[in-house]
C-alpha cells in the first residue's frame, strides 16, 4: 500500500440483523436451505457470494458503471471487433486469439474499457489473429484499467486473472457468510399443483420444496486504504455511497416468486475503524424473547463493546453509527454521516 495512503488500515465494519420468514434464500445442492454448524447447533446460512454477487448488480441502480462477469469473453470480443471493421472471419479468430489467453473457460470479470481496448489491439495488427500476444494483451489492460470510469466493482469484490495474476485485483470488501443467531432447522412445504382442462377432481402434480425463517447476523468490512488503491484516489466517496446503498437494498434472488423474501435491515451497527477486522461469531445462540431480534441485538451490541473492551487502545474507533429498532437514523442520514467521516478522515 502506498505511502501517501490517506485510508491506510481504516474501514467500514457493518454488523446487520435481518429477519426472514419463510423462504430459501441460498440452496445448496439438492435444493435445501444451506446450513452450517455454529456453536454445535444448526444454524441457517446464506453464503458471501449470494449476498455479494446482488450488492454488485444493485450498484448499477445507483449510478455505478459496473463491469461483466462472464465466460462469453469471446462472443463479446467478436462484436468489437465487427464493430471496428473485421471481416467476420478475422473477428472470430482474434476473438478466440484474446478470449484463449485471457480465460480458459471460467469467468472473466473485465470492464467494457478493456474489452474495446483489446479489440483496438487487434486492429492495429489489421486483425491477423496472429500477431496478437498474450503478454502484450495483458500489458494492455493494465494500461487501460480504470475501474473508477466501469469498473469500481472490480475494485471492490477483486478480481483473479490465472493466466495473468498481474491482473489481479485486491477486494476492498470482505463478507462473511450471513448466519442465523439462533438454532434453525429445515421444514418441508408440500404441494400441489391442478390443471386448468382437467376435468375430474386430484391434482396433475405434486412435488415438496424445502424452507426455513431466520435472524440473520451479516458482517460486511469495506477496506478504504485498499478502495483507495484500487481507485487511485478517484470517486471513492461515490463509491462507499453506491455500495452502502446498494447493501442495504440487496436480497438474494431465489425463489422470490413463490416465497418472497423482500425484507430490509431490521438493526445495524455500522463502524469506521483503524485496526484489525472484528467479526462476531454468535457462538452462543440467542433464545427467543418475543421473537429473536430482540435479543440479536442486545447481543450484538453488548458483544461489540466488549471487543471494544477487549482491545483498548488497538480497538481504533473514529465513528459508530446504528440505524433500525429504536434508532432515529435513517439510510440516507448513515450515508451523510460515513461520507463525512471518510472526508474527514482523507482531510
Amino acid at each position: 500500500m502506498t505511502a501517501n495512503n490517506p485510508f491506510q488500515n481504516t474501514r467500514i465494519e457493518f454488523h446487520v440483523l435481518q429477519s426472514f420468514p419463510v423462504t430459501c434464500l441460498n440452496r445448496d445442492d439438492v435444493g435445501a436451505p444451506k446450513s452450517a454448524i455454529v456453536g454445535g447447533v444448526t444454524r441457517a446460512r446464506v453464503s458471501s457470494q449470494c449476498w455479494k454477487r446482488q450488492v454488485r448488480l444493485q450498484m448499477h441502480n445507483f449510478g455505478a458503471k459496473i463491469a461483466v462477469r462472464t465466460k462469453h469473453v469471446e462472443e463479446m470480443e467478436k462484436a468489437f471487433c465487427l464493430e471496428l471493421g473485421a471481416t467476420e472471419e478475422q473477428a472470430a479468430a482474434c476473438a478466440e486469439a484474446i478470449a484463449k489467453a485471457l480465460t480458459k473457460d471460467t469467468l472473466l470479470f473485465f470492464t467494457e474499457t478493456e474489452a474495446k481496448a483489446f479489440a483496438e489491439h487487434a486492429k492495429s495488427f489489421g486483425f491477423d489473429a496472429a500477431q496478437i500476444k498474450d503478454k502484450d494483451l495483458y500489458k494492455l489492460a493494465k494500461k487501460v484499467f480504470n475501474p473508477a470510469v466501469d469498473g469500481v466493482d472490480i475494485a471492490l469484490f477483486g478480481r483473479m486473472v490465472a493466466q495473468a495474476t498481474e491482473l489481479n485485483v485486491e477486494a476492498a470488501a470482505s463478507f462473511s457468510h450471513a448466519i442465523s443467531t439462533h438454532p434453525s432447522s429445515s421444514e418441508v412445504e408440500f404441494f400441489t399443483a391442478l390443471d386448468d382442462k382437467e376435468v375430474g377432481q386430484g391434482s396433475a402434480h405434486m412435488g415438496s420444496l424445502e424452507y426455513n425463517s431466520a435472524t440473520y447476523y451479516r458482517y460486511v468490512s469495506l477496506d478504504l486504504g485498499q478502495l483507495w488503491e484500487n481507485l487511485a484516489g478517484e470517486s471513492v466517496k461515490e463509491a462507499v455511497e453506491q455500495f452502502t446503498k446498494a447493501l442495504f437494498v440487496a436480497v438474494p434472488s431465489a425463489r422470490q416468486s413463490t416465497q418472497s423474501g423482500s425484507c430490509g435491515w431490521d438493526y445495524a451497527r455500522v463502524l469506521v475503524r483503524k485496526g484489525q477486522r472484528i467479526q462476531l461469531s454468535f457462538e452462543k445462540p440467542v433464545k427467543a424473547r418475543n421473537g429473536y431480534l430482540e435479543p440479536s441485538i442486545k447481543a450484538m451490541n453488548e458483544t461489540l463493546d466488549a471487543k471494544a473492551a477487549m482491545f483498548g487502545s488497538l480497538y481504533g474507533k473514529i465513528a459508530d453509527f446504528r440505524i433500525g429498532e429504536g434508532e432515529e437514523t435513517n439510510i440516507d442520514q448513515l450515508v451523510d454521516s460515513l461520507l463525512k467521516t471518510v472526508e474527514d478522515c482523507h482531510a
